[in-house]
């Protein structure tokens, strides 16, 4: 052992990590041992990992979530590993919890609202829960809320981050007001650099301002594997990881994400915003989950559509919910299109796939036509 690690370096790639294609194919980012070790440690110190504390990990291992925030943030820290099965069920996760009397809890917003909505969920006692984190896709703020409250998670953090930076970039902490958890991603890590930067212009924005997210530091990846072109597009010259996520920063320094560039809706030369609508949609007592794109059309360029997942038991329909939003909402955000799902199509590791969501939706609606028009 002493001889292998003699032959290694701190800035040596030991692993590929595949994004989870919620775009399109997946790129190989490579990380280094200094990439996912410091990272994973940085998150343990945050959120005051002991060897008290025992980690409910119900995320995939193969994925930066599970296999670095989980497991390393525990080795580091010397917390207690708990693997609730082999994928994610969500009532074997309540299961852990309980029976392990765990102290924290992982997972991306899908997976806390499959827990929060089991049928079996008031049976379990998840009062040992302490913290966690939430991360990967933005969470719905009542689903935060609901987690603090019903799962006692008192101090779970909101993470944000992706694969390309080993992973999390911004955390909210323990000590945050409940206002900050449950409505930002946090603060920039420890020894972490983030600008948000004007699309067109390349330049930094004023504060407050929407733009792109940018992260630099020691959790970038070396690059994606055997694909100089893509490293180029992600990471400038100056060593900036581009997200491709709108954010605004506000004085504080903690980070709101607005939205995706890819997912933002153009409608009318107006640029619209998913994550805000679906946050009025989710509040409506009848609705389990909302996730809003934009679809093709001639005249606008785009219109929103909404797929909707209704509570079990739950009665809603297109007028009531159009209605809804109306009263909450401008009129322009309002979606034209309501589809009502029981479930929409994801990556293994539970992020919705909004680009296959257009594309059923532009053959479900008739929409060819508005596709193929060119736009600038």
């Amino acid at each position: 052992m002493q001889r292998r690690e003699a032959l290694l370096d701190a800035d040596d790639p030991i692993n590929i990590q595949y994004t989870s294609g919620t775009t399109g194919n997946p790129k190989g980012a490579t990380l280094t041992h200094h990439n996912i070790l410091n990272n994973a440690r940085s998150l343990a110190e945050l959120l005051r990992y002991t060897a008290a504390d025992r980690v409910c990990i119900p995320v995939p291992l193969y994925h930066c979530f599970g296999m670095g925030v989980g497991n390393l943030g525990c080795v580091t820290s010397g917390a207690t590993m708990v693997y609730p099965a082999e994928s994610f069920e969500p009532l074997a996760t309540l299961e852990a919890i309980a029976e392990e009397h765990c102290t924290s809890i992982y997972g991306v917003p899908t997976m806390f609202i499959a827990q929060l909505e089991h049928p079996r969920f008031a049976e379990f006692d998840l009062t040992s829960l302490r913290t966690g984190i939430m991360a990967g896709a933005p969470c719905p703020i009542e689903v935060m809320k609901r987690v603090i409250n019903e799962m006692h998670a008192s101090e779970v953090c909101i993470g944000y981050g992706m694969t390309e930076t080993a992973p999390v970039s911004f955390l909210t902490r323990p000590e945050d007001s409940v206002d900050r958890r449950v409505s930002t991603v946090g603060t920039v890590l420890p020894h972490v650099e983030a600008k948000i930067m004007d699309p067109a212009t390349g330049l930094t924005a004023t504060t407050g301002t929407p733009g792109e997210v940018c992260t630099r530091g020691y959790l970038v990846m070396q690059g994606y594997w055997e694909n100089l072109e893509a490293t180029a597009e992600a990471v400038d010259r100056a060593g900036w990881m581009h997200t491709g996520d709108l954010g605004t920063i506000d004085g504080d320094g903690y980070l709101n994400i607005v939205g995706r560039i890819k997912d933002m809706v153009i409608r009318g030369g107006e640029n619209l915003y998913p994550v805000e609508i679906e946050e009025v949609i989710f509040q409506h007592p009848a609705v389990a989950s909302a996730q809003v794109i934009g679809v093709p059309d001639e005249r606008m360029g785009d219109e929103l559509m909404a797929w909707v997942v209704v509570r079990e038991g739950g009665i809603l329909t297109e007028d009531e919910l159009k209605d809804f939003c109306r009263d909450r909402i401008a009129h322009f955000k309002v979606p034209r299109y309501v589809k009502f799902v029981e479930e929409y199509p994801m990556t293994v590791t539970g992020k919705v796939q909004k680009f296959l969501m257009r594309q059923m939706a532009i053959e479900e609606l008739g929409l060819e036509m508005a596709a193929a028009v060119p736009t600038a």
